[in-house]
């Protein structure tokens, strides 16, 4: 093989891939020249190829800017899989190209993956994911929750689910230690009769945290002026002040001696001097 090989990959989301668990795993080549041996690992997020010709050079076409490596693998940053990807690899040497593609099917009955799914952070110590049925699941379908860490360090099952009917449409976390500013949450299903499609989301700490009101609120007036402080909220993170904006409510108090029509309408508010 000739020294002067140049490898060129393309990685693009275009059709439906199939996850089952966070766990490893090499899922098989569906199309494209055996040659090269693509592999895809959904736990890694590492696409890897046989090194049949020497690389001296690799281009990425994919969005996501995966991390250049010479010995014929790349990494992913965490993105979302459910809709679909496709990998393809091409060698250019010497003596021949050698391209190859890779295809993930989402398997499983259309419309059976959990739908409507959402996570927020509350009191900065825990945690609520919730999700509905799929359209077409089966009853006696049971989802499971998965959650992973953006630096691929920590994965975690839901520890409490929270049930309708006997199926987990929920889950309630207590530890959010370990948790990234990135985090990667999949959702996948099983049945007795029907294969269960999958839902994955990546989601942001900073997106998704729901701010308590603010601490210590303290009130000191005079005939001309009034002070107001308290302390920015309990949040997961240390965050800046600046990343802060209050809106203040201030209602002037009007004494019951007063006649009935010189009353301000409950909820009306005066901004004092």
């Amino acid at each position: 093989m000739g020294l002067g090989a140049t490898a060129v990959l393309f990685c693009m989301l275009l059709d439906p891939v199939f996850l089952q668990t966070l766990e490893q795993q090499d899922l098989p080549t569906v199309a494209g020249i055996p040659s090269l041996n693509m592999k895809f690992d959904s736990w890694r997020m590492e696409l890897s190829w046989d090194c049949k010709e020497n690389t001296t050079y690799l281009k990425f076409g994919h969005p996501n800017a995966p991390r250049i490596s010479r010995d014929c693998h790349c990494k992913f940053s965490d993105y979302s899989l459910h809709d679909g990807v496709t990998l393809m690899v091409k060698v250019n040497s010497t003596q021949r190209p050698i391209p190859e593609t890779l295809v993930y099917t989402n398997t499983g009955g259309e419309g059976t993956a959990a739908q409507n799914f959402s996570c927020f952070i509350y009191n900065a110590n825990f945690m609520n994911c919730s999700w509905a049925k799929g359209q077409t699941a089966p009853d006696d379908v049971q989802y499971f929750l998965y959650i992973r860490d953006s630096r691929k360090k920590r994965e975690r099952e839901c520890p409490r689910y929270i049930e309708d009917s006997g199926t987990h449409v929920g889950c309630h976390l207590e530890d959010l230690s370990g948790l990234a500013s990135y985090n990667y949450f999949l959702v996948n299903g099983t049945s007795q009769g029907t294969g269960i499609q999958f839902f994955d989301s990546v989601l942001s700490w900073k997106k998704i945290e729901i701010f308590s009101p603010p601490n210590n609120i303290s009130v000191h007036c005079n005939r001309s002026h009034c002070l107001i402080r308290w302390e920015k909220p309990k949040t997961r993170h240390n965050l800046p002040n600046w990343e802060f904006k209050y809106q203040l409510d201030i209602q002037k108090q009007v004494s019951r001696l007063c006649p009935k029509q010189d009353i301000m309408p409950q909820g009306a508010g005066q901004q004092l001097p």
